[in-house]
């Protein structure tokens, strides 16, 4: 029997190869968005969608996010399955009315009679020097607010995936993606993001975890880059004899709190870690439905972006952002204390 090709591929390309198979299976699909037609994205989101589906489908907008993004939550009103990129998640604050007073709300305020079938693809993280206002990630922000879903993926393979059933679902969607993985070669990527993909439509189900390295010891849970973050450090700790289960979340919204509490019940041990800030962040909550529901063998533990602006000198971003050595660091912590 021949077995199929390998075909590695960046989460840019997954995406650009999950839009172009939705718009094909259906026309009520298009893309908007800054510079998402003749140039592709920014990101590398759109690649190759203009020339084959021409500019009434793959259409560049003028820089007024909140024209845009009002402009997709009336054409999903209206039936249409629109795919709108916010360039950097940090813009959300000239658009938020349309995400969430319209958007999210949409199908509530109508008695469920009018959905709003969108998906919002944003990119975050910092790492690159570019400061405040293009480098947060805001999981907490949308992850906080009801009538929304919010997925982020860590490798190619999840990023097909979810971006097909983002597309398909009825409920706007908020797909984020990490800089630091998208394979844009004058970002760089994480040589673990880029995976098999296979060339047929799939779907992944949004609101489910999935554990990425089993083990006993305890429990690592990261999303995005974080996730990536979290691998190395298990590495880092197996060479210190150390067995330690990742978890990736994949969906912050619905957060799969069964999957995550399950492994802290039998590991005894959590460490969380997340680039977004610290106070009121996703850590926070993964850490509190565990001790709501399970009895851990020490305290845990989180390791996030500290509570100040993106710094803009790279000196200083780096010493912030979470990274494998803080992990180990955190884990080495949880490992030696005991619960009270």
């Amino acid at each position: 029997m021949t077995q199929p090709a390998v075909r590695r591929m960046t989460i840019a390309k997954a995406m650009s190869e999950a839009l172009a198979q939705a718009m094909h299976a259906d026309e009520r699909v298009l893309v908007m968005g800054e510079d998402v037609a003749k140039l592709g994205g920014v990101f590398g989101t759109t690649q190759g969608l203009l020339e084959r589906f021409g500019p009434s489908r793959v259409r560049d907008t003028p820089i007024s996010e909140t024209a845009f993004i009002g402009a997709a939550v009336g054409m999903a009103a209206a039936g249409m399955r629109p795919v709108v990129e916010l360039m950097f998640v940090d813009f959300f604050g000239v658009c938020m009315d349309a995400i969430y007073n319209l958007a999210a709300k949409q199908a509530y305020f109508s008695g469920g009679s009018v959905a709003c079938p969108m998906v919002l693809m944003t990119s975050v993280g910092g790492g690159y020097g570019d400061a405040g206002q293009h480098s947060q990630c805001l999981y907490a922000t949308f992850a906080h607010l009801p009538g929304m879903k919010v997925v982020i993926p860590s490798n190619a393979h999840d990023a097909k995936g979810l971006m097909l059933a983002a597309i398909a679902d009825d409920n706007p969607v908020i797909f984020m993606f990490h800089k630091a993985l998208q394979g844009m070669g004058w970002l760089g990527t994480v040589p673990r993001s880029i995976v098999h993909v296979p060339a047929e439509r799939y779907t992944l189900p949004i609101g489910k975890a999935v554990v990425v390295k089993p083990g006993a010891d305890l429990t690592l849970v990261g999303w995005g880059a974080t996730l990536h973050h979290a691998l190395d450090a298990a590495d880092a700790l197996a060479r210190e004899g150390v067995d330690a289960e990742v978890i990736d979340v994949r969906t912050l919204a619905p957060l799969d709190r069964e999957t995550i509490c399950v492994s802290a019940g039998r590991t005894g041990r959590l460490v969380v870690a997340d680039d977004d800030y610290c106070s009121c962040g996703v850590a926070a909550e993964i850490i509190a439905s565990v001790c709501e529901s399970t009895r851990l063998l020490a305290p845990p533990r989180r390791v996030c972006f500290p509570d100040v602006p993106v710094p803009f000198a790279p000196e200083l971003e780096h010493a912030l952002l979470p990274d494998a050595a803080k992990i180990v660091a955190e884990a080495r912590l949880t490992l030696q204390s005991a619960a009270a």
